[in-house]
């Protein structure tokens, strides 16, 4: 399905896609001194997202938080300078990367233990409800956050105090380095969602346009009907081919060693939002817009 062409939202994109490039370029320099989480693949739920919070809405975060504080800072600089730990960086060089937080732009909490932000989430927005907030708290987890016995606990207490609280889980069907169907039963989430009467909604395709509409709308039902929500979205998190079987997965944590600037788009098709955004607007105005992009960025940091 064709999408409008919008300009502004193939740069977003981009922007997430090239910074991130140049994050995994001083990775494999061996410039940094903590454990940073590349998303690459996870591009257009990132721009979406930024394009729905607004008010009082809140975001909490997972280790894999790289593409949303992006997304909603605007900036590579300040990023890049807390994963070096300067001063300069966005907390300071205090945070680094897994529990980066922005509270200025929504994300006031992300979490580098599996599973545990869901019951702070559950925290914070019965909080904004005593309080008489106005706002949505989202929650992200990926496909391996569900098999933590906090994320069915937080899904009943959400149900049963009436929060608005939206669930939103990454499957990317890889833990670590293993595949999910081969390390564990496959785990229904609409039906666990089902379980106890909350709506369940699936994102996929990688069409941020699309993605936009569909998180207005599951907000607005928040907001009307003091409702939880669960949001599936299916990603491929993008990397490097592993050596003995050739499956194209990302490492869980560190570089991408054979990624490099040459190739901005890593997979052609639709598991790549970069990819999804040249067919929207055009391969002339994509390259030209790449361009831009990766130069705007390059005088950033350099």
């Amino acid at each position: 399905m064709a999408y409008l062409k919008d300009t502004k939202i193939a740069e977003e994109i981009l922007r997430l896609r090239i910074s991130q490039l140049l994050i995994n370029e001083e990775y494999k320099a061996g410039k940094f001194k903590i454990p940073v989480h590349l998303a690459l693949g996870h591009e257009a739920i990132a721009a979406a997202m930024n394009h729905i919070l607004a008010g009082e809405d809140k975001l909490i975060l997972s280790h894999r938080n790289m593409a949303y504080n992006l997304a909603q800072l605007g900036k590579l600089r300040p990023i890049l300078d807390e994963y070096l730990l300067r001063s300069t960086g966005l907390a300071g060089g205090r945070l680094g990367s897994m529990n980066l937080i922005d509270p200025a732009r929504h994300v006031i909490y992300s979490s580098s233990i599996l599973g545990n932000n869901f019951p702070v989430a559950s925290g914070i927005a019965m909080a904004e409800k005593m309080k008489e907030k106005k706002g949505v708290v989202f929650v992200f987890g990926g496909d391996g956050s569900m098999e933590e016995g906090s994320f069915y606990e937080s899904l009943v207490l959400a149900k049963t105090l009436g929060l608005r609280l939206v669930f939103m889980i990454e499957n990317n069907e890889w833990s670590l380095g293993t595949s999910i169907s081969e390390r564990r039963c496959n785990i229904d989430l609409k039906q666990m969602a089902g379980s106890v009467n909350i709506s369940y909604f699936k994102l996929d395709g990688n069409h941020c346009h699309k993605y936009i509409e569909m998180l207005k709308g599951i907000k607005g039902e928040a907001l009307r009907s003091d409702d939880p929500a669960c949001v599936e979205i299916t990603v491929k998190t993008l990397g490097d081919r592993r050596a003995d079987d050739g499956r194209y997965i990302n490492y869980h944590a560190g570089p991408a060693p054979t990624v490099d600037m040459a190739k901005v788009i890593l997979r052609e098709n639709e598991d790549d939002p970069v990819f999804v955004i040249k067919q929207e607007i055009g391969s002339d105005e994509f390259g030209k817009l790449s361009q831009t992009v990766m130069s705007e960025l390059r005088n950033e940091i350099y």
